[in-house]
């Protein structure tokens, strides 16, 4: 069983492929090489170490003939350009998602017409396919059944790879999955490019003792996951096998990874009931009609039923989530009980 996930050190990739690493398995069956695909690669990684780790750098699209030079059984596709630079740059969009996208695909389906194995191919798309259109506005609550009107290049992107995978694996060439995956918050690191980075940045900066910007309407919701939820559904989604009924994956329609539904002025509020009101303090309010615009055009409310055949829930309340950040994350939310005090941080 080899294994590819592109984006392998990006945060998202570094968490699949540590999760595989526990696990050493993927549908049951031993891993024999995990290769780990990105443009950035550490200089000193603990992934990289694995002897099970393989590690292919630069651009995806330039790497596909020695990701494929040996057969590839399945491919977890995380490698995007984000919302915020697909609206800057509309040909990087084009290219880092799509272009590099089919040019995945068709390398699968190189594989597929010489004999090789059918890959399996989870794409991670994006609770950015879903936006409002004048003529046609967005129910209530969001499930499959919605048709997809994206409100940013960004999210017709997602949608149209979505397509893709779907015509690829109807033609058999891939044995191809989507999960749409709702912001994930709480992002650890740095900020990145995205529309929706602040939905992180609004807990992960204070906890550290630092500012943070809050860009739009804390009246906004938002539809959210942890980490640790994104990770499972991910997997959960590789690995299902096809077919009607608990835990199997039916027909061709990407899922919808569960949401939990919170306004920014609830996630700020439980900020302020886990670590206080001076680390709450660091939070301002600046509107940037830019970033709400994007970010205010995804759907908050969704039906989780279909992820829920798979086994998939979303997080219990956003309390949880901030708490498992701090657990997880203690070198970076030092600042948290001295701020909360009213002393200045040990490390600043």
């Amino acid at each position: 069983m080899r294994i590819v996930i592109t984006g392998g050190f990006g945060f998202l990739g570094r968490q699949v492929a540590e999760r595989l690493l526990r696990t050493r398995t993927f549908r049951g069956v031993p891993i024999d090489r995990l290769v780990l695909a990105d443009l950035f690669v550490p200089q000193e990684s603990p992934l990289a170490a694995d002897p099970l780790v393989d590690v292919v750098q630069g651009d995806l699209t330039d790497r596909l003939g020695e990701l494929f030079a040996e057969p590839v059984d399945a491919v977890i596709h995380l490698a995007s350009a984000v919302s915020a630079e697909c609206e800057a740059d509309f040909d990087l969009g084009m290219s880092a998602n799509v272009d590099t996208t089919r040019a995945l695909l068709e390398a699968a389906r190189a594989q597929f017409a010489a004999g090789g194995p059918t890959v399996r191919l989870l794409f991670s798309s994006s609770v950015a396919v879903y936006g409002s259109d004048p003529a046609l506005p967005l129910p209530p609550v969001v499930s499959e059944a919605t048709l997809p009107t994206p409100r940013s290049s960004y999210g017709v992107q997602k949608f149209v790879c979505e397509q893709l995978v779907a015509e690829y694996t109807r033609r058999g060439f891939v044995d191809g999955r989507v999960a749409r995956l709702m912001t994930v918050s709480v992002r650890p690191g740095k900020p990145n490019a995205a529309a929706s980075g602040f939905l992180s940045g609004v807990v992960r900066e204070p906890l550290a003792g630092l500012p943070a910007v809050c860009p739009v309407d804390p009246a906004l919701r938002v539809a959210l996951a942890s980490p640790r939820r994104t990770v499972e559904g991910i997997l959960k989604v590789a690995q299902a096998e096809r077919g009607s009924g608990p835990g199997l994956l039916d027909g061709l329609i990407p899922v919808n990874l569960p949401a939990l539904t919170v306004s920014v002025a609830e996630m700020l509020d439980t900020l302020r009931q886990v670590a206080g009101d001076t680390v709450a303090d660091l939070v301002t309010v600046a509107p940037a009609p830019a970033v709400e615009a994007i970010v205010g055009s995804w759907p908050a409310d969704f039906d989780n039923a279909r992820a829920a055949t798979l086994g998939l829930t979303a997080d219990p309340d956003f309390e949880s989530v901030v708490r498992d950040y701090i657990a997880g994350h203690g070198d970076a939310v030092t600042a948290v009980t001295a701020l909360a005090a009213g002393r200045p941080s040990a490390d600043r």
